[in-house]
């Protein structure tokens, strides 16, 4: 059982009818693409060709900061706000679909940013499922 599963069963109030499964899968997978984005942006300035990569780089940064900002956001639960956490989602999708598009053009040539667009890609859709399961 990881961390975030943990604390989520540890919560002593109701989380409001939120999904428990979807809310974890979220949380970690933020949590996991703004790891594998910090580590893409670093990889990416000690590739030779770092001028080329500059886009990567930018949304490397912008998809970690907001992934990282979603992962806390959603692992607080009292007094639960469901149209910031519904906004807070939608940017982290966003994101991760920018995030994940640039990196796709460097995967063939860039085994990180192969990895990086995955991690985008999961925390996407880990996004979008808890909205849709928000209502």
């Amino acid at each position: 059982m990881t961390v975030a599963a943990q604390m989520l069963d540890t919560y002593p109030k109701d989380l409001g009818g939120v999904d428990k499964d979807k809310l974890r899968a979220c949380i970690e997978a933020c949590f996991e693409c703004a790891q594998a984005c910090t580590a893409c942006a670093d990889a990416c300035l000690s590739e030779d060709m770092v001028a080329e990569l500059t886009k990567c780089i930018r949304s490397n940064a912008d998809c970690a900061d907001v992934c990282d900002t979603t992962g806390r956001v959603l692992s607080r639960h009292t007094g639960y706000d469901a149209n910031l956490t519904r906004a807070v989602l939608e940017a982290c999708a966003a994101a991760c679909k920018a995030c994940g598009d640039e990196c796709a053009r460097h995967a063939e040539m860039h085994e990180h940013c192969r990895i990086c667009a995955d991690a985008c890609r999961r925390c996407e859709q880990a996004c979008r499922d808890l909205i849709t399961s928000l209502g």
